[in-house]
């Protein structure tokens, strides 16, 4: 009896030991198995086809079906068009040149460099997944021609084999994936959009309950490139499930809602911020900010609460312009952009809700216009030369020093530098691309040399492939990790180099890993060089064009795009933030607010709408404050930095605010005195208030 309590003691004793070790447990995500899983199966179609076919590099095949494939499966179909386009481009321009160029080794580097540079300009510009049919010219027609520079007379059986080896994966890959749908873009959209809300009204009652010029910078870089990135994916929506195109016009309005929701509740917390200075809230403003800021942190708050808010704010900004006060226009400005960010927010929760689902958008939502891409032909440039001079410097090194294995380098740097091209400063994913390719070699020696040798045929094969497979694919399923995932599909795939034969070669197998490390090693050499400080240069590029923009935004003698402009603007204002992430905070890049920016160009569109609605002597005041802000942003381009407005322009507005504030209030002059107001806070935010004598 005792033996048995003593037992019983020790199995109590262990098992509270057990439970109190942490044993790390393996959770496996059903959708990034799915999607690893269907990589796999395309990757055994592809083989078994290019064992069939002959096809000369089945590795090569096997290798493209996990460069193309795209965990998204809306994503991915558009590129495959654009993927085989390209593909027949780069074999058409390599067919053109090498044969005719092979005397002139010089002149075909160069003109192979210049061609790959082109395209990879052409890439950066695009910004769309068209870009994907330049981007695979630029780095299949560098990887055809350069291993076979120093015996071009086969080039065009070369080039054949190729484009079918490639042809065949992304055919394969496409169906495999569209018959699982691994994933849909549709939820993808309705989910971004969702965090998009909740970020925006947890900011947007943290702005409103306290100085918001603190907590704009740390959230207005996730919500401006939230706005931008929802329109990327939904270029992928036509090619996604049922119901695309209604969702794609649904997304389009969205876009456009979620577009406004930054500015307007950025200007609302602006003029709050002066009133507040100045303690002059008063208790009605205040009980109201108090419900507004209440329902948005509410989790299950309700579209109809927002209505009663809107309604609220809208009669006080009626009764507050009655009243001839700056604060009274203070008042007006804050509630009414208050009434617009809620107007806004509602209709872009109604608009999430119904991402995905059957009908058409309701009328009063639905925007035709697309949403505008900021390109910047100077960056597309600057990314295209530095391809090419990376591309030259390959080719002189392995040609000045006769390097056996130089032509697999020049191709792996090529394929690396279109790969990573647009991107501002290439060198650190470039640098994680080597560490995963130096933790990929052990496992591709241990299948060359140990596994594959005790395999026989094609099932055994692609049994003994499919534990390295899958892990890799699971990886590259994980947003946060697929950039590991092409370096290991590359190292693991290429090294152990797939023939019809099966040949465990140690020479070929050390050289063909020393030249993947040292087209890595060089493309990183070649970037730190010319790339690395290439961030700040395309900040300042694009705060200057943004600039540019509102000086031809507001000039009367230039054409009227508004939509546009607050799309481009969008987008650029998501592209600065990003960068000004990585900058140092002694820059003075950091003073170009360009949310500021945002809503004073936002101001400056009613104030063109009104210009033929209010009589002449307003038209000419409003006429000479959209005339000084073209001069005033003119003269930031032209200088580069963002001087302070002049004290002129603060005078120019003050006269037409008295001008226009006399003058009975309709649907035009009503947004353009407003829009003054918001311009005199944003650019003059210290300057005195206007007095009731100067109003009178």
């Amino acid at each position: 009896m005792s033996i048995v309590s003593r037992l019983q003691e020790m199995t109590v004793t262990l098992t509270g030991e057990i439970k109190r070790l942490q044993f790390p447990t393996l959770q496996l995500d059903p959708q990034k198995l799915l999607f690893s899983m269907s990589s796999l199966l395309a990757a055994a179609m592809t083989l078994a086809i290019a064992f069939s076919a002959s096809l000369p590099r089945p590795w090569w095949a096997l290798l493209t079906v996990y460069v193309t494939a795209q965990p998204m499966a809306g994503a991915f179909r558009p590129k495959v068009f654009y993927r085989l386009a390209g593909i027949a481009t780069g074999a058409v321009v390599t067919i053109l040149l090498v044969p005719n160029l092979q005397n002139s080794p010089e002149l075909l580097v160069l003109c192979l460099a210049a061609w790959t540079g082109f395209c990879i300009y052409l890439a950066v510009l695009d910004r769309t997944p068209r870009a994907f049919l330049f981007q695979m010219a630029a780095f299949s027609s560098a990887v055809i021609s350069f291993p076979y520079l120093d015996d071009p007379a086969n080039v065009f059986e070369t080039t054949i084999a190729r484009v079918e080896e490639m042809t065949v994966a992304i055919l394969c890959v496409t169906t495999v994936h569209a018959l699982f749908q691994p994933w849909s873009a549709t939820p993808v959209i309705r989910a971004r959009a969702q965090s998009f809300l909740g970020h925006a009204r947890r900011w947007a009652a943290e702005a409103l309950s306290s100085r918001h010029t603190r907590l704009e910078y740390e959230h207005r870089r996730i919500l401006a490139a939230d706005v931008t990135e929802l329109g990327m994916i939904a270029i992928h929506l036509p090619f996604d499930q049922r119901w695309a195109p209604a969702t794609k016009r649904r997304v389009t309005a969205l876009q456009q809602q979620l577009a406004s929701i930054l500015p307007l509740a950025s200007a609302a917390a602006n003029r709050l911020d002066l009133m507040r200075a100045d303690d002059a809230l008063s208790p009605e403003l205040i009980e109201l900010l108090d419900g507004i800021s209440a329902w948005l942190v509410r989790e299950d708050s309700r579209l109809g609460q927002a209505a009663s808010l809107i309604r609220q704010c809208q009669r006080m900004a009626a009764k507050a312009e009655t009243e001839r006060s700056w604060t009274a226009l203070l008042t007006a400005s804050a509630c009414a952009r208050m009434a617009e960010f809620l107007s806004a927010l509602a209709a872009s929760r109604r608009l999430a809700d119904r991402i995905g689902k059957p009908g058409r958008p309701s009328s009063n939502t639905l925007q035709t216009a697309s949403f505008a891409l900021a390109r910047d032909h100077g960056v597309a440039a600057l990314a295209g030369f530095a391809t090419a001079t990376a591309i030259m410097i390959y080719c002189a090194v392995w040609i000045l020093l006769a390097w056996p294995n130089g032509s697999a380098t020049a191709a792996f740097a090529a394929l690396i530098t279109c790969s990573f091209a647009a991107q501002d400063d290439p060198a650190p994913v470039i640098g994680r691309y080597l560490l995963a390719t130096l933790k990929t070699f052990p496992l591709a020696a241990l299948y060359l040399f140990v596994i594959l040798p005790r395999v026989d045929g094609y099932e055994m094969l692609i049994i003994t492939l499919a534990p390295a497979l899958l892990w890799m694919g699971y990886i590259q399923a994980d947003p946060k990790r697929s950039p590991e995932a092409l370096p290991m599909f590359s190292c693991f795939i290429v090294a152990m180099g797939f023939l019809a034969r099966f040949q465990a070669d140690f020479a070929l197998f050390v050289n063909t890993g020393l030249a993947q490390l040292g087209g890595i090693v060089t493309t990183l050499a070649v970037t730190k060089m010319f790339r690395s400080a290439n961030v700040l240069w395309t900040a300042r590029r694009i705060v200057r064009a943004n600039w540019a923009d509102m000086a031809q935004l507001a000039d009367i003698r230039r054409p009227f795009m508004p939509q546009r402009w607050t799309a481009t603007a969008i987008d650029r204002l998501g592209q600065v933030a990003a960068r000004m992430a990585i900058v140092e905070p002694s820059e003075d890049l950091h003073a170009a607010d360009g949310l500021a920016d945002l809503r004073i160009g936002r101001n400056i569109i009613p104030l063109r709408r009104a210009l033929s609605h209010v009589p002449h002597d307003v038209r000419h005041s409003l006429g000479a404050v959209l005339a000084g802000l073209t001069r005033f942003y003119t003269a930031r381009w032209r200088l580069g930095r963002a001087e302070a407005p002049p004290q002129t322009l603060l005078a120019t507005m003050d006269h037409a605010l008295r001008a226009l504030i006399d003058l009975p209030m309709d649907e035009y002059r009503r947004p353009a005195l407003r829009a003054l107001v918001g311009m005199r806070c944003n650019l003059f935010p210290a300057a005195s208030p206007l007095t009731m004598e100067a109003m009178a």
